[in-house]
Order: structure tokens, then C-alpha cells, then sequence
């Protein structure tokens, strides 16, 4: 038996990932450790998406290197994206590696490391296409929340895009499987289930029939007795049809909560990154969820600098969030990724695109700090996500809040409160994008 120590790095799917190879670690008899100082063998599950990524898991690497050449750690194991991308420039410029498993790969995690053990190099890479084997997972989360995937992969191949080059073709889950896990999770104690995968609104389009079945496995996952929310992460927009609308509006268990990418709002620009619709499309698309689905909170990702961005297509953008006021916006900058179309056109340079991102959020900050106040006077339902010892003070998120992306609710309290349980909380101000409030009596409520 070995001790294995786990760093995972970028996005919910990975961490999903990093817990099914943890699984599998345990199963096979080794120990999982929560740090990785004293570990036989390190697991760095990186991610390989912008070039801001790239250089976290690259510091990763070399701050484990760090602890490796002290005599903290054995073998440095790298798997995910970055190793997918990188096969062979990994191993030959960072001598410190001992080995590295692709994104095809995961479910050699076993034997790769113990390979490792008896001092070979690793390098495997398996088909990025092949089906999800299902496995067990170990939760890196707290308990009360958990993010379940639905796919693997990406068709959509937008052209500023590597996913699909790292992570292969769509492949939808069976629904079964999907269900099964989810009744495990709830039956371990969560609550709320996030679901995701590269693009969510396109499940099941791809198994026998070819038809959108989120909404029918979203029906499902609401028989659940012990889920309490459901929330659902990246709908591409031109996929969202009737029948997902109305599931939203009608299941009382789905958290009025959409996140839909639409990285820009421009035609021009849309059409050159492969993107389907328009602003005029996208303006009609939220008024419609909009009139369908009281109280609906809209998050979305844009890019600046993007191939074809002048500063008329960014003022456009600038104008399409003051008229749309979306509740949740993360903006980021171009970063041209080498093997995707976009890197071959004439992008804004970094400088401008990072300025741009950056007036987007100023801009956004405003916007935010007026939907929050709209709660203060309110009582809200809360999920009780935990105590800071250094503000103490309880914690939790509204319906509009996923966790680690949006923002807080800070919760003063007479009696303790327990993670994972909901509360009444009168909301009375709000401050650097989180809510304050207070435990509401009954009559409050």
C-alpha cells in the first residue's frame, strides 16, 4: 500500500474526474491523502484551457518538483488537460515528472502509479473519444453539494476553442448511470446537485434517437426525495427549447439558475468564433426565459479581444449588458490557443483585451450591486455552507449563488448552524458582492 496525494486544478469537470481516479486509487488498497507532503506519489490533474491555466498548473508542477527534490514527496504523476496537450514536451522539459496519463487515460490511474512505484516512466494516452467507463467517485466537495457530469467532450467546436482537441467527441452518459450516482450522492447526504458537462443542453443527442434529453433527466433527478436543488451549468443557448423552459419554470426543485455562455454578442464576431445566433437572437432568447421563468438569474462568460473585436463591436457588447442587466457575468481575455482557428486571425492585442475585461467588470460590478440590493428587506431560503472562524460568522448561498463562482451570504446567528442545512434569512445589506442578513423568526419568514 502506498500514500497518494491529489492536487486538481481548473474546472468542475476535472474535479470530477480527480474524484473518480481517487476512487479508484482506494479501491486498489492505497491510502488517499489530504496533503501531499509525505505522499509516495502526487497526482497533479491539470488544466490545459487558456494559457492563464496553464501557468497554474505549470506552478503546481514546480512547486511539487520543490518538495519532491527535499525529499517530501516520491513520484510526480501529471494527468488532464495540460498532459494531453503537451505529451511529449512535459516529460522532456520537466525531468522532475515521472510520469503522465492523458484525458483519455483516467482509468489507468491505478496502474499507472504503481508502475511509478517500481521506478518506470508513465505515458499513457488512450483514445479521447472512447466512452465514460462509470466508476465510483470521492467527493472533494463538502458534503452537502456534489457536481454530477453528464458528458464527456464537445462537438461544437467554437474557434477559439482546444476542448474538443483535449477532451474528444460528445459523449452523453446513459441516463441510468446518471440517475444511479445521483441517488448515491443524495443518499450520502447532498443536497444540492450541480450538473454540468462541456455543453449540458446537448445530452443525449447523441445516443440512440438523437433527442435533447435534459429535460426528461432533469424530471428524473427531481424524484429524488433527498435532493433539495438542482442546478444546471453550461446551456448553450441555441439549444434551449420549449420543453427545457418549461421544466425550469414548473420543477420547484430546479434552482431558477441558468448558465449560458455566450462569450460575445456581436454577429460579426459570433460568426468568425463558429458561434450559432446573433445579438438580436440572444436578446429575445433571455426575454423570453425571462417571461417564462419568474425570477430567473442569468449567468454568462464573455471574451474580449477576440478576432474581429474593434472598438465598435466592444461598445456593442458594453451596451448589450446595460440593456440586459444579466445578474452574473465573468469576463475573460482572448488568449489565443495554438492549434485553434483563432490563433490564425488578427486579434486585439493583449494589452487592449485585458482593459476590455476589465471595464466589463466594472461595468458588471454595478449591475451586480444592484440586483443584490433589490433582496435587502427580503427573506430568502439559504443553504448553510459553513463558519469562518476569522469574520465569525455562518455562511451560505441564495438560489442565485453557485458555489465558488458566485458570490456569499453571511448569516448572523443566535444557535449554531449545521453545513448543508437550509434557513429563513432576513437580508438587510449588502457589501463587495455578498449579502448580509440575519436568521428570521417565524414570523418573519
Amino acid at each position: 500500500m502506498a500514500n497518494i496525494g491529489f492536487i486538481s486544478l481548473g474546472c468542475a469537470k476535472n474535479q470530477v474526474d480527480c474524484e473518480r481516479m481517487m476512487y479508484r486509487v482506494q479501491e486498489a488498497g492505497h491510502e488517499v491523502c489530504p496533503d501531499v507532503v509525505g505522499c509516495d506519489v502526487v497526482v497533479i490533474n491539470t488544466c490545459g484551457f487558456i494559457d492563464s491555466a496553464k501557468a497554474e498548473a505549470i506552478d503546481y508542477i514546480l512547486s511539487t518538483a520543490g518538495l519532491k527534490a527535499d525529499g517530501y514527496v516520491g513520484k510526480i504523476l501529471v494527468t488532464g488537460c495540460l498532459s494531453q496537450r503537451y505529451q511529449e514536451e512535459i516529460l522532456s522539459e520537466m525531468p522532475e515528472v515521472d510520469g503522465v496519463l492523458g484525458t483519455g487515460s483516467y482509468t489507468e490511474i491505478v496502474p499507472a502509479i504503481e508502475a511509478l512505484l517500481e521506478d518506470k516512466v508513465i505515458a499513457e494516452f488512450g483514445s479521447i473519444d472512447a466512452p465514460e467507463q462509470e466508476t465510483g467517485r470521492i467527493l472533494t466537495t463538502p458534503e452537502h453539494y456534489a457536481f454530477i457530469k453528464i458528458a464527456e467532450g464537445c462537438d461544437n467546436r467554437c474557434a477559439y476553442c482546444i476542448i474538443p482537441y483535449l477532451r474528444g467527441k460528445f459523449r452523453s452518459r446513459q441516463m441510468d448511470d446518471v440517475l444511479y450516482e445521483a441517488r448515491l450522492l443524495a443518499a450520502s447526504g447532498v443536497k444540492e446537485l450541480i450538473v454540468v458537462a462541456q455543453d449540458t443542453s446537448r445530452y443525449g443527442t447523441d445516443l440512440p434517437g438523437h433527442k435533447r434529453l435534459l429535460p426528461e433527466l432533469l424530471r428524473q433527478l427531481c424524484q429524488i426525495e433527498e435532493l433539495h436543488w438542482i442546478r444546471v451549468h453550461y446551456v448553450y443557448p441555441d439549444e434551449i427549447d420549449d420543453e427545457f423552459i418549461e421544466v425550469m419554470a414548473t420543477e420547484p426543485k430546479i434552482v431558477k439558475y441558468l448558465d449560458i455562455p455566450i462569450q460575445h454578442c456581436n454577429s460579426k464576431i459570433l460568426k468568425l468564433m463558429n458561434r450559432r445566433g446573433d445579438g438580436k437572437f440572444l436578446k429575445e432568447l433571455f426575454a423570453k426565459l425571462r417571461s417564462r421563468i419568474p425570477g430567473l438569474v442569468i449567468r454568462t462568460s464573455l471574451i474580449t479581444g477576440l478576432p474581429g473585436e474593434g472598438e465598435e463591436e466592444f461598445q456593442e457588447l458594453c451596451e448589450f449588458l446595460r440593456e440586459q442587466r444579466l445578474e452574473r457575468v465573468g469576463a475573460f481575455a482572448f488568449s489565443p490557443e495554438e492549434g485553434t482557428p483563432a490563433a490564425e486571425m488578427e486579434f486585439v492585442d493583449n494589452e487592449t483585451a485585458v482593459k476590455r475585461a476589465e471595464i466589463v467588470e466594472m461595468l458588471q460590478s454595478g449591475i451586480m450591486d444592484d440586483y443584490n440590493a433589490s433582496f435587502i428587506g427580503k427573506t430568502l431560503e439559504i443553504l448553510v455552507d459553513g463558519y469562518d472562524e476569522e469574520f465569525e460568522q455562518f455562511y451560505g448561498r441564495t438560489y442565485a449563488d453557485s458555489p465558488d463562482i458566485d458570490g456569499r451570504v453571511w448569516i448572523a446567528s443566535e444557535e449554531p448552524l449545521r453545513e448543508g442545512m437550509f434557513v429563513i434569512v432576513h437580508i438587510d445589506g449588502c457589501v463587495d458582492g455578498d449579502l448580509t442578513g440575519y436568521v428570521a423568526e417565524e414570523e418573519d419568514a
